[in-house]
């Protein structure tokens, strides 16, 4: 949870957006900028679980976890 997620694939698990696959451009305190086909989608990361492949492991992450800025977040999570 406190490396950079701009440029990494991720899946939405659950979001007001729905479920489907991209790859992160953006982010903010509280949203994800994802780019999915030909778009880009703004997720929200409050009440969305977002599965992430880290160094060939699976993980799922709450976004209420990581709900920090960017730059914050190496510093408030240990």
């Amino acid at each position: 949870m406190r490396s950079e997620f701009i440029g990494m694939d991720v899946e939405i698990q659950s979001s007001g957006c729905g479920h489907f696959c991209g790859k992160i451009v953006d982010e903010s305190k509280n949203t994800f900028t994802i780019h999915k086909g030909d778009r880009e989608v703004i997720v929200p990361k409050a009440h969305s679980e977002f599965l992430f492949t880290y160094q060939g492991e699976s993980v799922l992450i709450h976004g209420s976890e990581i709900q920090y800025r960017p730059e914050d977040r190496i510093k408030k999570i240990r």
